[in-house]
């Protein structure tokens, strides 16, 4: 698969070619990008949505359709897709009791989903989310990130596809899927890495008669490596540590054998032979064998095992008929479709509404622009030892988009950053910046001067509340939040009117100070959340970029609105340097 891409627009090239390969059951979206069914079960109440990163297919989009998916949302390979896409597939296809979001449990996922989530609750749309985690390998105390969402989202979703279809409600489906996921653990191998897109190489490189045992879906390296046993024991151990992980219930499974890419059908086969056997050994009844590639990692040679606890009902719900490019095994496919065109217009993305210009709200834009230009370099040396060094050059590029909009459009101040860094800034940092400043924008007066203390109060602790319930991340887990919370709090003190010191006049400008304080804090911290989590103690020693960013959006506002006291604060080029 690997050398066979287009280098132009693969994602969507290959979702125009599902489509044509099945012109009754989907139909692309291209701008932005997503894939829906072309006609929903009459009895649907509730929209399902999903999506993630390309390369695991037939993952999401083989569920499209009748009994599965209303909208699926496919980002780059291994990427996740931007909350517009989600946002916008989710307002097109929702049904009249809402939408609910199936999420697999990567960083980049649960925030775009989260932010999405955000927005439609915002238009009024009911929305809910199921969460996927059942990666054992990933089952770490020590990780406030949790397990990962690997192939037990294809038996979430075709159960949810069944109750959907049977006109469940959007609390049912999400209780439904929440006890699906808590009742599944997977596990995966791997005796090869996929082959990269870019080099044509493996990614990563594993000696004869070897395997790597806990690997992940995106090509992450495994927990351990381990000596090839026969494979028989190698299916026995993978059981074994699966059933121990499974909570307590019925004796009835749902036994998933998962191809990675490059593993044939005559292996997969055969280790399910090997699960069954050794189910029944342990007690257990699988009342549901599948095997096949479900939940691919481009064309890694390796396998995954899922066992999902069944209840009561669980597979009427599983053998419930579909009709969806992937025939599970089971399931009826009613006969007859279309052959109508599948590829429907692109939408027309809403132009955002201008809004008056505020002479304070332009100043305090050109101002952070400035500052943002001063110390992008700075950035991107502090995210290249702790992430993967795109942060400067995201904020950076999602400042100029909001400079741009507030030229051509009359938007201005934090709503056209909030307009850029929601619609046109990827990654996970840059949707979180677009609900920053999507709350701070709330607080800007209509007339040229300083927001009320109480207005900056309010929207800075609605922003701080938003980005917890979109990535969980709290005080101490070394993120934006570190400085985000503080500034909160100082903003609330003032308003509130409790004395803060010698700088009790200048409500923005100790807001500030404590910004800072808590993004230079972030350097003691062992990172809990996002990329800088994955490099653990190398990350001390360095601030996070976001909080920094952060802190310099608060700076900013003290410079424009309370200029003689901000001179008491740290120019941004020392701030941003160690």
């Amino acid at each position: 698969m690997s050398y066979f891409l287009p280098e132009s627009a693969p994602v969507l090239t290959a979702a125009r070619g599902l489509a044509l390969a099945h012109p009754g059951i989907v139909e692309v979206n291209s701008a932005p990008l997503y894939l829906r069914a072309r006609a929903a079960d009459p009895g649907r109440r509730v929209a399902l949505v999903s999506g993630g990163g390309s390369g695991h297919e037939p993952l999401h989009t083989g569920l499209l359709g009748r009994g599965g998916l209303d909208a699926v949302c496919p980002g780059e390979v291994f990427a996740s897709p931007h909350n517009r896409q989600i946002y916008e597939a989710s307002a097109a296809v929702a049904k009249s009791a809402g939408v609910l979001l199936i999420v697999k449990n990567y960083t980049g996922d649960v925030i775009n989903f989260q932010i999405a989530a955000e927005r439609l609750r915002h238009d009024g749309i009911p929305v809910a989310t199921v969460l996927v985690d059942d990666d054992l390998a990933t089952d770490s105390a020590d990780s406030a990130t949790g397990r990962r969402g690997t192939a037990a989202t294809v038996v979430v979703e075709k159960l949810l596809g069944a109750a959907a279809d049977r006109g469940a409600s959007l609390q049912e489906l999400q209780e439904l899927g929440t006890r699906v996921v808590a009742q599944s653990r997977s596990v995966a191998v791997a005796a090869r890495a996929q082959t990269s897109p870019t080099t044509t190489a493996p990614a990563f490189t594993l000696e004869p008669g070897v395997l790597d045992y806990g690997v992940g879906i995106h090509g992450e390296r495994g927990i351990r490596t381990i000596a090839r046993p026969p494979v028989d024991d190698l299916v026995r151990r993978m059981t074994d540590d699966l059933i121990d992980a499974l909570p307590e219930g019925s004796d009835e499974v749902l036994a998933l054998v998962n191809g990675l890419g490059a593993t044939t059908e005559l292996e997969l086969h055969a280790v399910s032979s090997l699960l069954h056997d050794r189910l029944t050994e342990r007690g257990l009844r699988p009342a549901v064998t599948i095997a096949g590639t479900y939940t691919a990692a481009l064309d890694m040679a390796g396998f995954s095992l899922t066992l999902t606890r069944l209840d009561e009902g669980w597979v009427d719900l599983w053998t419930a008929p579909t009709e969806t490019p992937l025939t599970l095994p089971r399931t009826v496919r009613p006969a007859g479709t279309s052959a109508t065109p599948a590829t429907a217009p692109a939408a027309q993305a809403p132009a955002p509404a201008a809004t008056p210009g505020t002479a304070g709200g332009r100043i305090v834009l050109d101002r952070y622009a400035e500052v943002v230009a001063q110390v992008r370099d700075n950035l991107t040396k502090l995210d290249q030892l702790v992430g993967d060094g795109d942060f400067g050059d995201n904020l950076s590029g999602g400042v100029r988009r909001a400079v741009r909009l507030a030229d051509e459009t009359g938007i201005e101040g934090t709503a056209a950053l909030a307009e850029a860094f929601l619609n046109d800034v990827g990654g996970t940092s840059g949707p979180l910046f677009g609900l920053f400043f999507k709350d701070l924008a709330s607080a800007e007066t209509g007339d040229g001067q300083a927001p009320s203390v109480a207005a900056l109060a309010e929207a800075t602790a609605a922003a701080s509340a938003a980005i917890n319930r979109v990535g969980g991340a709290r005080v101490g887990d070394c993120t934006l939040v570190d400085a985000l919370v503080p500034a909160a709090e100082s903003l609330a003190a003032a308003s509130a009117g409790v004395p803060t010191g010698e700088l009790a006049e200048a409500p923005l400008t100790t807001a500030a100070q404590a910004a800072i304080r808590g993004a230079l804090s972030t350097a003691s911290l062992r990172p809990r959340r996002g990329r800088a989590s994955y490099v653990g103690d190398h990350a001390l020693g360095v601030p996070d970029p976001g909080a920094l960013a952060v802190a310099l959006v608060f700076t900013t506002l003290a410079e424009v609105h309370e200029p003689t006291w901000a001179t008491r604060l740290p120019a941004p080029g020392h701030l941003t340097t160690i």
